[in-house]
């Protein structure tokens, strides 16, 4: 172990930061509980732009190791990388605390400060030209996959889905039957992380970059029976997310401001099904098929069961009993004629049978 930790050094001191992750990713598989691996992995992801991995592993770093001050620096750059500004002026102000006599963390808390103010300015403006108790339903995204691409550090073994409403998102980790005390979720201003570490399995590790703000001491998870449900509140509320993981092309969305009677109602990601007329199709169908123009044996059955369709009851049971009993030779609409009797079949010399559909 200590062998790869020393390549996976050089590599990052050579700019190889492929190889130190992949060199750092092996150690760690030796040693897990080590704290030092994992902030330096999460260094070598910073560099390469890796921001959500390197949140992920600066975080599993702290909480194996709370005094670790390179761990708190590490997550703050990432998270200020990803504009997560109150996340990162927490984790850096936490690590200042660890390391007094180290400069940085003061000069990147007063940029987060000033990345935070301007924020804070954006959204009261934003609040003030945003229109009230106004709907569009035009601006709903036409189809929203539940299963949009999530940052999963480790094989998914559980199925996840979100719905939203319009101060909440509603995330959903399909987990049957996991202990409570095995489930750990990380609220970041604009990250979510969750950990399951069943004893004797593989641990699950999710963790993306949300495609809104969130609130962080209004967020809340419960562990069921079946399921993780975890409950984000917006940080905008009426903002419609287009999916739960931050994408560039997705990052200049719609806003939907919705009145008060409507703003309980969930909006699940998917597209509404169009209203079908269902009683205009029947109608054009039944058009073309009396419209339609047949020869030979197709046009004679269709004569016959536009007869049998429009008769009364007796002359129906007319022309049942004379086709069965004639073998399909004879077809009666008189039922006096042929109620008392049995029909016998006598086609005519050189006349095919014909049978009749109805």
């Amino acid at each position: 172990m200590a062998d790869l930790e020393k390549k996976a050094k050089e590599a990052f001191i050579d700019d190889h930061f492929e190889l130190a992750v992949d060199l750092y990713t092996q150690a760690i598989a030796l040693n897990p509980t080590n704290p030092d691996l994992l902030a330096d992995r999460a260094q070598a992801n910073i560099k390469l732009n890796s921001l959500t991995e390197a949140v992920a592993d600066a975080s599993k770093a702290i909480e194996l190791d709370p005094s670790m001050a390179k761990a708190h620096l590490r997550k703050g750059i990432a998270c200020m990388k990803l504009e997560e500004y109150q996340t990162a002026k927490a984790a850096l102000e936490a690590g200042a605390s660890l390391a007094t006599e180290e400069s940085r963390f003061a000069n990147l808390i007063k940029e987060c400060d000033e990345r935070i103010a301007e924020e804070t300015g954006e959204t009261k403006k934003q609040a003030v030209e945003a229109p009230v108790n106004t709907l569009s339903l035009k601006e709903e995204p036409e189809d929203i996959s539940c299963q949009a691409p999530m940052v999963t550090p480790s094989k998914s073994k559980y199925r996840h889905e979100f719905y939203q409403k319009p101060e909440e998102v509603v995330v959903t980790i399909y987990a049957k039957g996991i202990p409570a005390d095995s489930v750990t979720v990380d609220f970041g201003e604009q990250i979510l992380s969750v950990r399951i570490n069943v004893p004797g399995e593989d641990a699950y590790y999710f963790q993306t970059r949300l495609f809104g703000k969130i609130i962080l001491d209004k967020c809340k998870f419960n562990v069921l029976s079946t399921k993780v449900e975890i409950r984000l509140t917006k940080a905008e509320p009426g903002l419609h997310w287009a999916s739960l993981e931050y994408k560039k092309e997705t990052a200049v969305v719609k806003r939907i401001t919705v009145s008060s009677e409507i703003a309980h109602r969930p909006t699940y990601p998917s597209s509404k099904p169009k209203r079908v007329d269902w009683d205009k199709i029947e109608a054009e169908v039944k058009k073309e098929e009396k419209e339609e123009k047949l020869d030979g044996d197709a046009a004679l059955n269709k004569f016959f069961r536009e007869i049998y369709q429009d008769a009364d009851e007796d002359t129906r049971r007319a022309m049942q009993k004379s086709f069965v009993e004639s073998n399909g030779t004879v077809l009666s609409t008189n039922w006096k004629e042929v109620g008392t009797k049995t029909v016998e079949g006598s086609p005519p010399d050189g006349m095919e049978m014909r049978k009749w559909e109805y």
